[in-house]
């Protein structure tokens, strides 16, 4: 199969690369439901020593920065209880955690979560975490420019691979927000 986006050596749909996904992730594509079919989903095979995404576009194109997005796992705080969810934001941009993501979350006090909290909250590598297959409990906030792109190259939760996914999926997922201005420009 041809990859949608990019030129990659090995392209499947995700539902036939089960094995090659962590647990969690696999789990959703095998229950994905919705109107993008499930194998409109594509996993590509990539090397995980180009897994962070400044390299990887050097590496496999540097149009894919414009299709990329990257997926961080944040915290807010507010009066001893602390709140997990997701940021889907395109590569291009930093995630407004202080503005956009605090207030969203209600949250006194919002940050990047810990990278072992993130690990293992997720069940996913750092640096190749997904919002597919996260918790059902959080909150996937993802910023519009994401939603309206035809294919977006993201995480499969191993640094190893990436998923292609349809812009509109993203508005699928349990607990998805699709939110202005959630990515911020970078500078």
């Amino acid at each position: 199969m041809r990859a949608p986006i990019g030129h990659f050596d090995t392209a499947a749909p995700a539902p036939y690369r089960l094995d090659e996904l962590p647990g969690p992730v696999a789990d959703a594509v095998r229950r994905w439901s919705g109107s993008v079919p499930a194998e409109r989903i594509v996993h590509v095979d990539t090397d995980p020593q180009w897994a962070d995404t400044a390299v990887f576009v050097e590496h496999y194109g540097r149009e894919l920065l414009e299709q990329s997005a990257n997926c961080v796992v944040v915290a807010g705080k507010r009066g001893g209880e602390t709140t997990l969810a997701a940021c889907v934001v395109l590569s291009t941009t930093r995630v407004d955690v202080n503005g956009v993501v605090r207030r969203r979350l209600g949250a006194r006090k919002a940050s990047f979560a810990p990278m072992d909290l993130a690990v293992g909250e997720t069940g996913m590598e750092y640096g190749g975490i997904t919002p597919i297959g996260l918790p059902s409990s959080w909150p996937v906030l993802v910023d519009a420019a994401v939603v309206d792109l035809p294919y977006v190259l993201v995480g499969s939760g191993r640094r190893r691979g990436k998923l292609l996914v349809p812009g509109k999926a993203f508005t699928e997922l349990p607990g998805a927000v699709v939110l202005e201005g959630l990515g911020l420009p970078v500078g």
